[in-house]
Formats: C-alpha cells, structure tokens, sequence
C-alpha cells in the first residue's frame, strides 16, 4: 500500500507549479484585468476603481507604475472586504489632490463587539494594504497616501508612502488601527496624522517613520486612547523652515489624547530646526462634553528609548500622569527634559549624559543638555543619572514646584549648579550624590560649581545628601539634615 503524501507535501507541490498548470478560473485578479495599464502613462484611476467596485476583495496590484489622476474610493460597505495587494514590486503615482485611496466604513461604535453593527462584521473588517508603494507625482504637493474614516481593524503593512502630503490619515472616527513594518519616508506633511479623530486602540509597530516635514506620528484635537507606539526608528521628522514639531507630537488642543506607550524607539534628529522636539505633549485639551472644560491629558509611559539630536528630547506642557523610565538621552541642545504647568509627572532611572563618542559630528560640547521643571506639582524623580550639563544656570533646574521628591539622584560633572530650586514648597531631597570634580580651577583654586542652590520657596527638606561642591540655601526655606560636603 503506498503511503500518502504529506500535507507539507502537497503544499510544496502546489507553490513550486508552474502557472500553466493551474485553472484562470483559481487565478487571483488583477487590476490590468480591469484595464489598468501600470506603464506610469496611462490613467490607471477608472480601472483600479472598476476593480474595487467589482468586489472581487483582493485587488491585486502586478509590477508596474500606476498613475491616479484621482482617489480611489474603497466604500466597504458598498463592496465587501477589500485588500489591496502587492509584493513590493507595484508603486502607485497619485498625481490629484487628496489621498490616493480613501477607505470609508459605517462604524460608529467602539471597539465593544456589542457596539459592532452586522454589516460591519459582514462586509467591512480588516481592510488591508500590503507591499505597495504610494508616492505623489512631480510638483503635487496636494496629495495624501492612505486616508480612512469610520474603519475597524485597518491594517497597513510592508507598505512604502513617500513624496507625498500626509502618508496615512485617520479621520473622524475609527477603530483598531494596526501599521507595522512601513517605510513612512519623506513626506511634506506628517507621516501618520490622527486628524481630530474619534480613535481608540492603534498600534504602529517596526516601522521606519522619518523626514516627514510635520511630525512623524501626530494626534491633533479628536479624542484618541490606547496608542501603542513600539520599536520603530522614528527621526528628523521636522524642517529648519518649518513650523516647531516633534518626531511623536501630541496636541491635545480642542480635544485630548490619553493612554499613549511610546517603548523601544530610537527618536532623533534634527536639532537645526528651531523648536524641535523628539516627544512633545501638549496636554491643554478639552473634555467631550457639551460644556467643555480645560483638561490636562496625559496617562502615557515613555519607555526604553534612545533619543538625541533635537533641541528638547522631551517636552511636556499642561501634561499629567506620565512616566518617563529606561531612556537613554543625548544631545538635548537646549534641554533634555523640559517639563512645565504639568503634574504627577514620574522620572524614575534614565541617563542624561554626554559621550565622547559623539564628538566626530561636530557638536561636542553644543549641546546644552539638563532638565527643567517648572510650575510642576507632586512630581518624583528617582534614580536617574545627570552628567555632563554645560554653559547652562544648573543641570536639574526646579521652579515653582510644589511637593515634589528627589530620591537616589547621581548629578556630577556640570557648569553652574547642580540642583537649583527656585521658589518651591514643601520638596524633599534625599539620598542624592551632586558634585562636578573635573579638574577646571582657576589660579588661586577656587572651583566655581555648586552642588545645591535653594532660592525662596517654604517647607523644604535636604537629606543625606552628598555636596561634593558645597550648597548655599536660606535657613528659612529648608530643613538641611545629615548632608556630606
């Protein structure tokens, strides 16, 4: 009895035959069998958008260049579940105004089964786009990549989106969004733009996300939750000419942002242009009420980064509840951490410092680097190392503070001050070692650093510090206990 081939079997047989061997009844369609020509010439936009409608699902995309004079529409509800498909040899020119293909759904609910209706479930989930390129025609500076508005599940994956306005846009309202392994790459605008959108739960994983004039990835207004931003190389994301923004922006500004994890990421460059930023919140938004009131949003956890290159490695305004741990920070040209009118902000075990490694580019001893607090409440900064702060007043700087703690801090090798507060209430230093023991006295051996300066303030407490450089603080804005100088 002979015995029966093997599953692994029959599927090798099936891939390694030729094409002839198959039925044109099981080959999938593509978009030439609809007209398209893919010569870059030809308008291709009425046969691609032919193919959509037909519902055929997987639009196929063969090697060749596509030119659109105009968006395709992908109406989900209208035509099924479609995909548009390639394996990184199709690219798609968009020479109209507006996104190259424009995916529209009907939901309206969260991402609650309970809230799904049918139809969605039925004919709309998961569109997907898979190894296209998407790039604008010469000279237009109109034309977006991807755009969806009321989708649930969207993925976008091994996808290249460059030249163009936006790469991806999220509007009005969608769930689920899910962008990995794409080449978001020298665009005008921003490389992934939630544009005042009702969004919860995105992830943008493995992604290469840079020189987009804009930003990299920007929330503005709309009320966004649950965005998971992890492993992904996102840099120079801005222009000297520009207007100031970020590699990560977030602009709670007429709505709000919540609940966002940026881990894993190297965030970097361009510290030419004025204002940049690799992580920058804006947390001033509104609630979604009819009365609408200010809020300070945040509840977002900045993890296991390496970031340089920009003029402020992170920025918080009007922010709360962020936690920033595990980074290493470099390059700061003005600050490395600029934190202001914000609360329960938590810097636990970072490095701040300044490497001998970096000075083939150029900027050895340019950047300012340090970390400023100010007009901040019931913050903690734990554990983290600050070296190398120069031609700046201090290197951890703290004004107008108000019951912040300052635990297990290394502050060494700075100009200035090491830790200067000014007018703060009711903070707690304990358990620090600040002091600068480069050898740079002058000729009768006076070192001009100092450790720990206390300008105005009330109730604060200095504990079981180390202040290798000596301290100057008014008796009456401190208890000073148990210090070593």
């Amino acid at each position: 009895m002979k015995s029966m081939p093997s599953l692994v079997t029959i599927v090798a047989l099936v891939i390694l035959a030729p094409i002839s061997s198959f039925s044109a009844d099981i080959l999938p369609k593509t978009v030439r069998d609809f007209g398209a020509v893919g010569d870059g010439k030809a308008d291709d936009t009425a046969a691609i958008q032919k193919a959509v409608d037909s519902g055929v699902g997987g639009v196929v995309f063969p090697k060749g260049v596509y030119r659109l004079s105009g968006t395709v529409t992908i109406d989900l509800d209208k035509v099924g579940f479609t995909s548009l498909i390639a394996d990184g040899t199709a690219k798609v020119v968009m020479a109209g105004a507006g996104p190259a293909f424009h995916f529209v759904g009907t939901h309206e609910g969260s991402a609650d089964p309970g809230t799904i209706k049918p139809n969605v479930w039925e004919r709309q989930r998961t569109p997907l786009v898979r190894g296209l390129e998407i790039t604008a025609a010469e000279g237009n500076k109109e034309a977006d990549g991807i755009e969806a508005t009321g989708t649930m599940q969207l993925t976008v994956t091994e996808t290249v989106i460059h030249d163009l306005r936006h790469a991806i846009r999220l509007t009005k309202r969608d769930r689920n969004i899910l962008i990995s392994a794409c080449h978001l790459y020298h665009n005008s605008g921003c490389g992934i733009l939630y544009d005042h959108v009702n969004l919860h739960q995105s992830n943008i994983v493995g992604c290469h996300i840079s020189y987009n004039a804009g930003g990299g990835v920007v929330t503005r207004g709309g009320e966004v939750r649950n965005v998971q931003i992890g492993t992904c190389d996102i840099e120079s994301n801005m222009k000297a000419d520009a207007p100031p923004t970020a590699n990560v922006l977030i602009d709670c500004t007429d709505g709000s942002t919540d609940e966002v994890t940026i881990i894993g990421c190297t965030l970097q460059h361009n510290n030419k242009s004025p204002g940049s930023a690799n992580i920058r919140v804006i947390g001033k938004g509104i609630t979604s009420t009819k009365n609408a009131t200010e809020t300070q949003e945040g509840h977002i956890a900045i993890i296991g980064n390496a970031m340089s290159d920009v003029q402020i490695n992170v920025h918080l305004q009007h922010a709360r509840g962020v936690s920033i741990t595990g980074n290493t920070f470099w390059e700061g040209f003005e600050h490395d951490l600029l934190i202001e009118d914000s609360q329960a902000i938590v810097v636990g075990p970072n490095d701040f410092d300044r490497n001998p490694r970096y000075v083939v580019n150029g900027n050895w001893a340019k950047d300012l680097n340090g970390l400023v607090f100010r007009n901040c409440a019931d913050c903690k900064l734990s554990g983290f190392l600050v070296k190398g702060v120069w031609k700046k007043e201090a290197a951890v700087l703290l004004e107008n503070c108000d019951r912040c703690t300052l635990t297990d801090l290394s502050i060494l090798d700075y100009d200035g001050y090491g830790l200067w507060m000014k007018n703060c209430t009711r903070c707690r230093v304990s358990d620090c070692v600040i002091g600068d023991d480069r050898p740079h006295q002058d000729e009768v051996g006076k070192i001009h650093t100092v450790s720990l300066k206390i300008d105005g303030g009330k109730d604060n407490w200095v504990r079981g510090n180390v202040l290798t450089n000596g301290s100057i603080y008014q008796l009456d804005a401190v208890t000073f206990e148990g210090n070593r100088r």
